[in-house]
């Protein structure tokens, strides 16, 4: 039978009618000016579809026009915030009628990650689990990202043959150092203690406290960034200890490696380190990047170094670009061959085209930051943000 839409998702989406879905996927419960909202697809690990990011952005519109909304609360229901988008549907649309379908679910994203950045009211993201490629652009856009003794981050698509999007060439690009280029590039795992310590995150909250800091935050009923801050303060751990052997303590080496050119010099650059000092660390990370399309390298690489320079916005215009490119499959079909190898057949052994580094040229590499060779096809039109009604912190990132 087909599922039975409530009447409210049913007017946003239209005929969109859900493909199996419960309508419930986002869920939304109001307390006095607070909004909370639930990614409920558990069994999903939350992954992002069509349904709930066409939902997101109209509640976000909605919610930063209403004067009785003064804070929204993020979270996810069961063991993960967010694994990401759900690449395997967008694949499956693009291969039953045309790559257009992807570029209107990652327009979709793209302008609600744009406007998370930019938002006019606080957003507290509880970052419980799983945190991964579209969960991250969901809440570390936002302005206060509390994680916790289970959270787990990465960017895990260049072994899916994609690259770090939903604005990643920002915000990587403002860690430390060149820690967000291996984080992006490998595809690394942060827990909560590291999150906290390179800036992804701005709280650590222990576990047993965040229903309680959730409740707390929505007692106060207040959108003052500061009194908010002071509230999560309160339940926080300042100081989570690093584990012993965390990745954030190789800052140095990272550092002397990830800012060379090009990716083919940072493989060199570990490889001597290697020789000095091999270790399991060194060694995943040499391996982590072999692995890798290197088509996503390239274009990841270059789409860091860029985004230093840029606004959240020319950031996300340009992430469109490449994914557009990266669905419309001319130049490579790494992204096809990622999703069946990692996600589809699950034998986890991609046959990249071009395989090897060497082979993937400047000239190919530029195609994907080019404007794309198609009359129905546009750059991603973002939003006017007057800056009048914006606190600094959301002008800063313009």
């Amino acid at each position: 039978p087909k599922p039975v839409l409530n009447p409210t998702l049913a007017g946003v989406l239209g005929s969109n009618i859900f493909h199996g879905e419960p309508p419930e996927s986002v869920l939304i419960k109001e307390s006095s000016n607070v909004r909370i909202i639930t990614l409920n697809r558990p069994k999903q690990l939350n992954a992002l579809n069509l349904e709930m990011v066409s939902r997101l952005l109209e509640v976000f519109h909605a919610y930063e026009e209403d004067p009785n909304v003064k804070l929204i609360i993020m979270k996810g229901e069961g063991r993960a915030f967010c694994a990401g988008g759900d690449v395997a549907a967008v694949v499956n649309d693009i291969n039953k009628a045309s790559w257009k379908l992807g570029a209107n679910f990652f327009s979709k994203e793209f302008s609600l990650n744009y406007l998370m950045a930019t938002y006019s009211k606080p957003q507290v993201s509880l970052l419980r689990g799983i945190v991964m490629g579209g969960g991250a652009g969901a809440s570390i856009h936002g302005r206060f990202r509390v994680v916790t003794d289970n959270t787990v981050f990465a960017m895990p698509e260049t072994a899916l043959g994609l690259f770090p999007d939903v604005g990643a060439s920002y915000y990587l690009s403002r860690l430390p150092g060149f820690f967000g280029e291996y984080v992006g590039l490998t595809g690394a795992r942060l827990d909560g203690a590291e999150m906290l310590a390179c800036g992804l995150a701005t709280h650590f909250v222990p576990l047993e406290k965040l229903s309680l800091l959730e409740d707390t935050l929505c007692k106060a009923n207040t959108s003052d960034p500061k009194i908010i801050s002071n509230i999560i303060d309160k339940f926080s751990n300042k100081n989570p200890k690093l584990k012993e052997k965390s990745q954030y303590y190789r800052l140095k080496t990272i550092d002397r490696c990830f800012s060379r050119r090009t990716v083919e010099e940072i493989i060199s650059a570990l490889e001597k380190e290697a020789d000095k000092n091999m270790d399991d660390w060194i060694s995943w990370t040499i391996q982590s990047l072999k692995k890798a399309s290197p088509t996503s390298l390239k274009i990841s690489l270059r789409s860091f170094r860029e985004g230093r320079l840029q606004g959240v916005g020319q950031c996300l215009i340009r992430e469109y670009r490449m994914v557009c490119t990266v669905m419309q499959g001319e130049f490579s079909r790494d992204f096809f061959e990622g999703c069946r190898a990692l996600l589809l057949d699950k034998d986890k052994n991609p046959k990249w085209k071009p395989s090897k580094l060497e082979f993937v040229s400047k000239d190919m590499v530029d195609r994907y930051f080019t404007a794309l060779d198609d009359k129905d096809w546009e750059d991603l039109k973002l939003p006017a943000r007057p800056k009048s009604n914006l606190p600094s912190y959301a002008i800063s990132k313009l």
